[in-house]
C-alpha cells in the first residue's frame, strides 16, 4: 500500500510540474496589484516588409485606477482609416474580474456587461446584423482584452511558463471562456531610447487565434513598463513600440 501511495504522489507531482501551475483567473493569481498604476502611454505600430519597417499607426493606452474599478481605454490610430478604433475595458481593482467590455470601430460594434451572464450586443457593420449575447460561463476568467496587461503584474522570472483563463466573444470563431499561454520567460536587454535595458522577454499565444499567433513582450525589469511587443502571425511580423 505504501509502494501504491509514493507511485500515486510521484506521479500526480509530475502532472503539476509538467503542466505548470494551477490556470490563473480572478480567484487565483499571482500578479501584483500595486504595480498597476493610473498614466498613459503611446506606442507606434510598424509592420515589417522585406525587412522595412512600415509605421501604420498609433496606440495610446489611458489607465484610470481607483478604490473600486480599474479603467482602460485603448484608441487605435490607423494611418489608412478614417475612423479611430477604441476599446474600453473596466475590471475590479480588488481582482481583475471583468465588469465591462466594449469595442467600436468600421467592422463592428460590440459591448460586454459581466454579471452572473455575460450579456450585451455584436453588431456587424458589413452585414448590418445584430447579435443579441447571452452567455454564462462557469469557470472564473480575464477579459481577453486585459490579460496582455496582466502579464506584466505577474512574478516573471527565467522559465516562467502559465496558462490563464480569459473569455473572447467573436461570432466568426470561438466564443467563450479560453486559454492564453505564457509559453517562455527570459531574461534579457535591449537598446530603447539610447540606452541598454534589462527586460524580461515573455513569449505568448491564445486560442484566439488557435495559437497560431505568437506575441513576444519585452517589460522593463524595473518598472514593469511594456517597451516593446512582436506579433508573428503565418510568416507576417508586427512591432508595436513604446514612444512616450
Amino acid at each position: 500500500m505504501k509502494n501504491t501511495l509514493l507511485i500515486l504522489l510521484s506521479f500526480l507531482f509530475s502532472i503539476y510540474f509538467s503542466y505548470g501551475q494551477p490556470i490563473l483567473n480572478p480567484n487565483n493569481h499571482d500578479a501584483n496589484l500595486n504595480l498597476f498604476k493610473s498614466g498613459t502611454y503611446t506606442m507606434s505600430w510598424f509592420m515589417i516588409q522585406d525587412s522595412t519597417e512600415i509605421q501604420i499607426g498609433d496606440i495610446l493606452t489611458e489607465i484610470q485606477k481607483n478604490k473600486d474599478n480599474i479603467s482602460i481605454i485603448t484608441t487605435v490610430d490607423m494611418n489608412q482609416s478614417p475612423s479611430k478604433w477604441i476599446d474600453s475595458t473596466v475590471v475590479s481593482t480588488n481582482n481583475f474580474k471583468p465588469i465591462y467590455h466594449s469595442s467600436y470601430n468600421q467592422q463592428r460594434d460590440m459591448v460586454l456587461k459581466f454579471d452572473k451572464e455575460i450579456t450585451g450586443y455584436y453588431l456587424d457593420k458589413q452585414t448590418n446584423i445584430k447579435t443579441e449575447i447571452s452567455e454564462t460561463a462557469e469557470q472564473s476568467f480575464f477579459d481577453s482584452n486585459f490579460y496582455p496587461q496582466l502579464i506584466r503584474l505577474l512574478p516573471l522570472n527565467e522559465g516562467y511558463i502559465n496558462t490563464i483563463s480569459i473569455f473572447d466573444y467573436n461570432p466568426k470563431s470561438k466564443t467563450g471562456v479560453i486559454t492564453a499561454t505564457i509559453k517562455n520567460t527570459e531574461e534579457t536587454t535591449i537598446h530603447f531610447d539610447g540606452e541598454l535595458k534589462e527586460v524580461w522577454k515573455v513569449e505568448t499565444t491564445d486560442d484566439i487565434s488557435n495559437s497560431t499567433a505568437i506575441s513576444t513582450y519585452f517589460i522593463d525589469k524595473s518598472t514593469r513598463k511594456l517597451l516593446n511587443q512582436e506579433i508573428d502571425f503565418r510568416g507576417r511580423k508586427m512591432i508595436m513600440r513604446l514612444i512616450k
